[in-house]
């Protein structure tokens, strides 16, 4: 919203920048000049698309390890229950062209039938509704699939810390995770990996889907050894409501497939929540993926067998 410069002075000093109002007011008329913010008068200034997009693309130094840092925050901020299937889970969102949806919706759900998404639930949005901070565009639709950030959330209720090491891609041999053929840390990254993969046209799930050979997303976890029982046993839970995704729990101690674990944990590889976007991507329709978008209450998802409704 429109701030005017004795604010941003004292937004400022909160986050230890000790700039007088005289040289934030220099600062913003330069940045009038340059197109990157409009003055409106007493209301202040707001900042120009232009501005925007300077955001998004300086201090790129500032953004590594920025993917880390986000899965900590959401995964402290979650607040859902397995026991009582409520509170907020981690939303994925992507969105593309409306008229795309019945094609888009076959390739979502073949996905998810073959156990490549995380869980069995997901949410639809159309122009005007929003998703998150998200107000879709017309001529869009969204599609919020469930983050794979969330086991981690639930783990961290039940007093197990996961560390979430990297991104990548999963190859499938006759149904079964064979190895990682791509990974990306999170801790070095200013982008979600799967992101990165599906935009790519890195990924093949439409074919693993249909013949259990291809390359999906997943990511690396690593929990602590002495808490592998209790995790065995939230993993049953989850499958069972519809949120599972672990595909494989290692041993203590022991590289799970060919990835080397640290001292006292054990490895754990997830499926990637947007593989059935993916799916939809391969297909020849455009997306555009937002990992980790937002928190989102459980209780408005839905099962991804009742998008058949959504078909003309």
């Amino acid at each position: 919203k429109p701030l005017g410069g004795t604010r941003i002075a004292q937004k400022l000093q909160e986050f230890g920048y000790d700039l007088s109002q005289r040289t934030v007011r220099y600062y913003l008329k330069r940045m009038d000049r340059d197109g990157l913010t409009q003055n409106l008068g007493k209301r202040g200034r707001k900042i120009t698309p232009k501005g925007e997009e300077e955001l998004n693309n300086s201090f790129v130094i500032d953004k590594v390890g920025f993917v880390a840092s986000k899965i900590d925050a959401l995964t402290y901020q979650m607040n859902f229950s397995h026991r009582k299937l409520q509170g907020k889970i981690i939303l994925n969102v992507s969105t593309f062209n409306r008229g795309e949806l019945p094609k888009a919706i076959h390739h979502i759900q073949s996905t998810f039938r073959a156990g490549l998404g995380m869980g069995r639930f997901l949410v639809i949005g159309f122009p005007g509704e929003k998703m998150g901070d998200l107000t879709i565009e017309e001529g869009k639709v969204a599609i919020g699939t469930v983050c794979s950030v969330t086991l981690n959330g639930v783990l961290l209720k039940e007093g197990i810390h996961t560390t979430s090491r990297f991104g990548g891609l999963l190859e499938l041999f006759k149904g079964r995770p064979l190895r990682f053929t791509e990974i990306i840390n999170y801790d070095g990254s200013s982008l979600d990996p799967l992101e990165i993969f599906i935009k790519g046209g890195m990924t093949s799930v439409r074919e693993a889907a249909l013949t259990g050979n291809g390359k999906i997303g997943a990511s690396f976890r690593e929990v602590p050894s002495v808490a592998i029982q209790k995790v065995e046993k939230i993993r049953k839970k989850l499958d069972k409501i519809g949120l599972g995704g672990i595909l494989i729990i290692g041993k203590p101690n022991r590289p799970l497939l060919d990835i080397p674990v640290s001292e006292g944990r054990v490895g754990m590889i997830v499926t990637g929540g947007l593989n059935p976007l993916a799916a939809v991507e391969e297909s020849g329709i455009d997306t555009e993926n937002i990992a980790m978008k937002t928190l989102f209450e459980f209780d408005r998802l839905m099962p991804f067998w009742e998008l058949k409704k959504y078909i003309e």
